[in-house]
């Protein structure tokens, strides 16, 4: 279908008016645990899904539920994926994906298009909601990624690719949540130098630079768990 129909089929839709102040309703936010994406839109409503992000924010400012879940279905999995690498687990991931769809709801009005795309912005709001949590939790020092495993492994190349996904997950987690916020946005959710920087609001060069860190102190920690597993087989313990 022509954007140009559906950006029609939004204009012709009846917004529903959000009072000033006003909450989400209560079944707008719900994160399914078996994976966190947001149900399709249902009662026959018109198609978003061709419709830009920016005139959905306009249309959200509105009072629009369904225009806030089209947006949802287009980035919820990905501002889980990051909050999940950042905080260690789904349900804090869950949480903080959550507060960032309600700060969409509630703040809509105050978006404005051209400064920065919208998924810039969501990762933004999503990097600092978590930031904030390890801060909360005493983490206070802000300051080699395996390839993707191949179309048909065996049974014994997908343990071990899980296996080594595991021990990668593990050394991100004790990575300092600014180096693991970098090898995040640069190699899981695939961003640009320049766009990791503008999300965590430093210099393309701070990008660089804790890059270059946190592959470092990868590299380190995957050397010596490897050295360790090699010594426990060499003895048999």
């Amino acid at each position: 279908m022509p954007e140009t129909a559906n950006r029609g089929k939004l204009a012709e839709r009846r917004p529903i008016r959000k009072p000033q102040g006003a909450g989400a309703s209560p079944h707008l936010f719900v994160i399914s645990a078996q994976g966190g994406h947001a149900g399709r839109i249902e009662g026959g409503r018109p198609r978003l899904d061709g419709i830009p992000d920016d005139e959905l924010v306009a249309a959200v400012a509105k009072g629009d539920e369904s225009a806030c879940r089209e947006l949802m279905k287009r980035h919820l999995g990905r501002v889980v994926a990051l909050a999940r690498r950042m905080l260690g687990n789904q349900a804090d991931a869950e949480e903080i994906a959550q507060e960032v769809f309600l700060r969409v709801w509630k703040h809509a009005e105050k978006w404005e298009p051209g400064r920065a795309q919208f998924s810039t912005w969501l990762h933004r709001v999503g990097t600092n909601l978590c930031l904030d949590r390890l801060r909360k939790q005493g983490m206070d020092d802000l300051d080699a990624i395996p390839e993707p495993a191949s179309e048909d492994p065996t049974p014994y190349e997908a343990m071990a690719q899980k296996d080594v996904a595991r021990r990668v997950d593990a050394a991100l987690q004790q990575l300092p949540p600014r180096q693991r916020l970098a090898i995040t946005l640069s190699h899981y959710q695939g961003l640009t130098n320049i766009e990791a920087a503008e999300v965590m609001e430093v210099t393309v060069e701070a990008v660089e630079s804790l890059l270059g860190r946190a592959r470092r102190a990868l590299k380190a920690a995957l050397a010596t768990e490897k050295d360790e597993l090699l010594r426990r087989m060499n003895t048999g313990a």
